[in-house]
């Protein structure tokens, strides 16, 4: 329930909303109960658009898919659209993918993961940390940075500029390209695409190595605020490889504890369903995933670049890892949980992303043009699981055998994230606004919380069964005269 504590009289409780939350993809609103001395006592995030794909994708053919769903979003497209296309391999009977085929798809999704943190970091939550979170609002965004900060948001459009562009020469165009097909890929890249490329990559790395020292000098100038603002300790997963290493495009599932310890590893994420759990409540459209183990209460666990890049072994770039290393030391040895941080893991997985780009554009099988796996038997079922910017994503499917779609289950990585949001804001209302006079910076402490997750509200916006309704008629005089609900 998120709350604080249990109002004696809940009737003399005054509602203040966030509504919408700003900087962030997709409509949702926060509601914090307060009393008469601004003491806090429940305080919710609430999403309140549906979108229902997992419902109109039924029925569709199996093909259609790995397009169809790209449509969710226009910030992680890709995401999408790998996540559905890797289930349909294996629908379509495709055996194990050429060598150009896999690399070809990796390297569209790292110009994924560069674009999207890009984005979020730069545009979104840049204005925050180079202004001040109780900036003058209308010069908190990214105009404000712009001018104050010229250079830093001149980067920010160019770095996401290559990753869209890394994007376009793969999969065919910027946004909602037709890259990545059941069984391989349908274009071959060119050397002139790839030394276009080839040509930036190297001050995309150096800009990332300075934005990343620019986020670490704000933790050692002020390590009271930036290394515990909303800390909230949970498990965390991700996907790994074999050894250990972080995979954003394939690998295992892992997921540890608090402190750091093991709670499952090397688990086929076609079998999610045996370690995961998913919960609905009636005050959300956005489903409540746990880890199955340890029950609903205690399960909740966060994805994404903090918890990742922590949950892995390691980083298998040289420059990212030193730089994860120099991260992980603010813990002393414990996991780092400080909702802040996930700014600068975030910058550390541009720049592991740049770096397998750069690996990939020296390696001559992304040149190569045989595009497509041999065929096998169908199957009727698959999940397809990938790390999306914000983390781990599944998509789960079953097929008739007249390829159309009977079964969608969609866990994006802002639904993982949904409870370790609520307990972030909780813990900010907490720190910074308990018994306080709210001013707007104060309420722009709780944005900043769930902003620190990258959420895109509509990609998660699914629900299992019927959300409950209210209607009220109000006569003119504001009087109530009648009221009915559903569900709930």
């Amino acid at each position: 329930m998120f709350e604080l504590e249990t109002a004696a009289h809940p009737e003399t409780l005054r509602r203040v909303a966030i509504d919408p939350v700003t900087r962030v993809e997709g409509h949702g609103k926060v509601t914090l109960l307060l009393d008469q001395d601004n003491k806090i006592h429940q305080v919710r995030l609430h999403i309140v658009e549906f979108r229902g794909f997992e419902v109109f994708i039924e029925g569709r053919p199996y093909w259609e898919v790995p397009v169809t769903v790209q449509r969710l979003c226009g910030i992680c497209p890709v995401s999408h659209q790998l996540a559905a296309v890797k289930a349909m391999d294996l629908i379509a009977g495709y055996g194990q993918l050429t060598a150009t085929a896999e690399k070809l798809r990796r390297l569209l999704h790292y110009g994924q993961i560069v674009q999207s943190h890009a984005v979020h970091f730069y545009h979104l939550a840049s204005p925050d940390l180079l202004l001040g979170f109780d900036s003058d609002l209308t010069r908190r965004n990214i105009v404000g940075v712009a001018l104050d900060f010229p250079e830093i948001a001149k980067q920010g459009v160019l770095l996401r500029k290559f990753g869209q562009e890394v994007i376009r020469h793969v999969a065919g165009k910027r946004v909602h390209g037709t890259g990545a097909i059941p069984g391989g890929v349908n274009k071959a890249l060119s050397v002139a695409e790839r030394d276009e490329m080839a040509r930036d990559i190297d001050q995309m790395i150096v800009w990332t190595q300075g934005a990343i020292d620019m986020v670490r000098r704000l933790h050692e100038t002020n390590p009271g605020f930036y290394n515990v603002f909303g800390d909230t300790p949970a498990s965390m997963m991700g996907l790994v490889r074999a050894d250990g290493a972080l995979d954003f495009y394939h690998g295992a599932l892992r997921a540890v504890d608090a402190a750091g310890r093991t709670i499952f590893d090397q688990v086929d994420y076609a079998d999610y369903q045996q370690v995961l759990q998913e919960e609905i409540k009636p005050w959300s459209y956005m489903k409540f995933p746990h880890i199955r183990s340890l029950g609903a209460d205690d399960g909740w666990y966060k994805v994404g670049p903090l918890a990742r890049v922590q949950a892995a072994s390691y980083l298998a770039t040289p420059l990212a890892e030193a730089e994860r290393l120099k991260m992980l030391a603010l813990g002393n040895g414990k996991p780092v949980h400080g909702t802040l941080v996930y700014h600068w893991a975030r910058l550390i997985e541009i720049l592991h992303a740049a770096e397998m780009i750069r690996d990939l554009l020296h390696d001559n099988d992304i040149l190569g043009h045989d595009l497509m796996a041999d065929r096998g038997t169908r199957r009727p079922e698959a999940v397809g699981v990938i790390e999306a910017p914000r983390g781990t994503l599944f998509h789960h499917y079953r097929v008739n055998e007249d390829d159309q779609v009977t079964y969608c289950n969609l866990i994006v990585s802002t639904t993982n994230n949904n409870q370790a949001m609520n307990e972030s804001i909780r813990t900010v209302a907490r720190q910074y606004l308990d018994g306080r006079e709210l001013t707007e910076g104060l309420l722009n402490h709780i944005e900043c919380a769930i902003r620190a997750y990258d959420p895109c509200l509509s990609c998660a916006t699914h629900a299992l069964g019927k959300m409950p309704m209210t209607v009220e008629l109000v006569d003119a005089d504001g009087a109530l005269v009648d009221r009915m609900s559903r569900g709930g």
